[in-house]
């Protein structure tokens, strides 16, 4: 999320023998740990050109000026820069970034992918409201420029080939949601959140004659709606149903996805329509196909219904916040027991349909550091990273938090980093766990079962074909537990703790039927067992990135078992065109089919079918974002308006999939009993639509009268109004 201050928000000789040593030692670390390396090698769904899938990924969160300052020359000058003041620049940058990944510090760890601030120019001046600059990256000015403090094109280019050489992706923060602060009070503010279009001036907040942004009060928080329509403590809100918006923001991504970036993090998804961002989602995915994640805030552990719909149906992968508040729960603060975390394992592996593409972690930069969560009790953060790097999702990593770094809210999360130490106990867990992800499927694609568990104790397996990883994790430092009665689909035999008893974790031993002989968990202790099977005769489909798209576009399927030699791929009966064919990973295009959901199925050249992975969503075209809009739609209490019409989009006349409810309560908008929406739908397209009444209880009332009907511009947006027909 963005600052929420007041709550708101040419490489040396000797760095390329650094990085070559770096990567040697990680090497030997990986044999060392009786990790194949082969598996890693030939497993081409761990490559760094697979965009799509960060499934085998770990990333590293960096706040870009408080990493590492590899070039003092592009320092800001003046009030913004003072390294003494959590609120201005330190001197961040990505040659910083670029440094480090020479010297192996992220190789060192594992870490095969960077999650870094926004990389575009921010405004230059203080915000009067909080006398804050904006070295965090969320006051964005010109989507189209480099933010200077940070590097030129030339170094954020630099800084992404280094990292491609080393296998190491970059994802970009992405905040499309709105520009700076425009209104506080009676302050002035003197960027006026104007928006820029390579260094061209489009318009501000206060002479918006362009209707480049909504003009609501600041958001309450207390519906969704008035979460998306108003603006988050006075930043200038960007309307995104503006064509000239709309066409920016998508042509301001495909400049940074030309520079080679391979993922996307996407800021403050729950305060942009969903329509609207399905439809630049799906403009993405047929541009490149990359990973892409959003930020749907989320304090508790309890589904947020709205929030549980958007990961299920917005076609990105969600900062998975239920989890992250459990572990933090469970061994942060201790307000929570490591039943109820794996309660939460269960209940979002239940509500997720895509729970391993959700992004794990266990602190960010808008909570509190775990270090300081557990009141500075270093093993309480190396067993929440052993939870964190064996879990279902892709695991994520605050910087300086494997150093144990401290603070509390904004800005004392936000810290320069604390040091670089390549011995801290956290970052050889790290460093021990993090390449397992590579090497064996089942943390990337497993399930999640539980084996052994009190309050205090949690044991899991994540299994994927034969592959398996068995996690151990004693919370309580005073107390020691004897674990009897384990089973596990682990072989039988004995297995040595892949973090070799960094944390304390012994061997196991497995007999037959997968009883384990009674063994000591001692207090704080955690271990980690594994079993990787040499090879797969069976196919198993483990992810499909992304999971929505329209024809034409590429899709990745990744898993085991698929064999070097080609089959073929169906979208429920429909042949697919296959691009590429490995044993771990196939890319395909998605067939002419009809619009709709689709179960895909691989086949192998020898005629073995895999597991039917379900839910992948076919669009009917090219997609435009619509704002419909009924007037005089009165209801009784409880009754609310749907949208439904003859396309997939909009349910094909089913009312149980009906899009809504409507929104009734935005002024410059709609107001009931005025009801509006917005919604993706296909570009270039005739549709007819009506709306309907639901009640609490399902009952549906439908418009009488003919059809609505509107044909869709090519490009833009478009609004499509009605009244309601008695």
């Amino acid at each position: 999320m963005m600052n929420l201050q007041l709550n708101r928000r040419n490489h040396s000789l000797v760095q390329k023998l650094t990085s070559l040593l770096f990567v040697l030692i990680f090497a030997f670390g990986v044999i060392f740990n009786n990790i194949p390396v082969q598996a890693a090698t030939t497993s081409t769904d761990a490559e760094v050109t697979n965009t799509a899938s960060f499934s085998t990924d770990v990333i590293y969160q960096i706040v870009t000026d408080r990493f590492f300052d590899g070039n003092t020359s592009n320092n800001p000058t003046g009030s913004i820069f003072d390294k003494s003041n959590l609120q201005k620049y330190h001197g961040g940058d990505w040659a910083g970034i670029t440094q480090k990944l020479n010297e192996g510090y992220f190789t060192g760890m594992g870490v095969t992918a960077l999650w870094i601030s926004s990389p575009v120019e921010n405004i230059t001046t203080i915000d009067p409201s909080n006398n804050c600059a904006s070295y965090h990256g969320y006051w964005a000015k010109d989507f189209f420029k480099t933010n200077s403090y940070f590097g030129s094109v030339s170094d954020f280019q630099t800084m992404i080939s280094t990292a491609h050489a080393l296998g190491i992706k970059i994802v970009i923060d992405f905040a499309p949601n709105h520009t700076s602060t425009a209104e506080y009070g009676t302050m002035t503010f003197p960027e006026d959140g104007a928006l820029y279009k390579n260094g061209t001036y489009l318009g501000g907040f206060k002479n918006d004659s362009q209707g480049l942004f909504n003009h609501e009060s600041w958001t309450d928080f207390s519906t969704l709606e008035n979460s998306i329509y108003h603006s988050m403590y006075g930043l200038a809100d960007l309307n995104h149903q503006n064509a000239t918006v709309d066409t920016y923001m998508k042509e301001a991504i495909q400049k940074w996805l030309d520079y080679g970036v391979d993922g996307i993090r996407v800021d403050a998804v729950k305060h942009m329509s969903a329509g609207w961002q399905k439809n630049w989602l799906s403009s993405i995915y047929s541009y490149k196909p990359v990973f892409v994640f959003g930020e749907w805030f989320n304090g508790g552990v309890a589904a947020d219904a709205d929030m549980t719909k958007f990961a299920n149906d917005s076609g990105m992968s969600l900062l998975d916040f239920r989890f992250a508040n459990a572990v933090r729960n469970a061994l942060g603060s201790g307000t929570a027991t490591m039943k109820d975390l794996y309660n939460v394992v269960t209940a979002t592996g239940s509500d997720y349909e895509e729970v391993n593409d959700q992004v794990t972690f266990i602190d960010n930069h808008d909570m509190s550091r775990f270090m300081t969560l557990a009141s500075n009790n270093q093993r309480a953060v190396d067993n929440a990273y052993v939870i964190l790097l064996t879990s279902r999702g892709v695991p994520t990593i605050y910087y300086g938090s494997e150093q144990y770094a401290t603070g509390s809210t904004d800005p004392n999360n936000r810290g320069d980093m604390p040091s670089f130490n390549t011995n801290s106990t956290a970052y050889k867990v790290i460093g021990k766990l993090a390449p397992l992800r590579k090497t064996n499927p089942a943390l990337a694609y497993g399930t999640t079962t539980e084996r052994w568990i009190n309050n205090d104790v949690m044991i899991y397996e994540r299994q994927f074909g034969s592959n398996v990883v068995v996690t151990a994790v004693n919370r309580n430092q005073s107390s020691s537990y004897s674990i009897s009665g384990l089973y596990t689909n682990l072989p039988q035999g004995t297995y040595t703790d892949v973090m070799q008893g960094t944390l304390g974790g012994g061997n196991i031993t497995v007999t037959s039927g997968g009883a384990v002989n009674t063994f000591t968990l001692g207090a704080g202790q955690s271990a980690v067992w594994q079993y990787t099977a040499s090879s797969s005769t069976t196919p198993l489909i483990g992810n499909v990135d992304p999971m929505m798209g329209v024809a034409g576009n590429t899709v990745t399927i990744t898993g085991r078992g698929f064999g070097n030699t080609q089959g073929s791929v169906s979208f429920g009966t429909n042949a697919a065109q296959v691009v590429s064919w490995t044993d771990s990973t196939i890319k395909v295009i998605i067939p002419s089919v009809s619009a709709g959901k689709y179960a895909i199925k691989v086949t192998t050249s020898t005629g073995s079918a895999s597991n039917s992975y379900s839910g992948f969503e076919v669009l009917s075209g090219k997609q435009i974002s619509v704002r419909f809009k009924v007037n005089n739609a009165t209801t009784n209490y409880g009754t609310n308006i749907y949208l439904v019409g003859n396309i997939f989009e909009l349910g094909n006349w089913d009312a149980s999939k009906a899009i809504g409810p409507l929104f009734n309560n935005t002024s410059t908008i709609g107001v009931y009993p005025t009801w509006f929406f917005d919604v993706s739908v296909p570009a270039g397209t005739a549709i007819q639509y009506k709306f309907i009444k639901k009640d609490a209880s399902g009952n549906v009332v439908w418009e009488s009268g003919s059809n609505h009907t509107v044909t869709t511009p090519n490009t833009g947006t478009a609004e499509a109004t009605a009244n309601w027909q008695n």
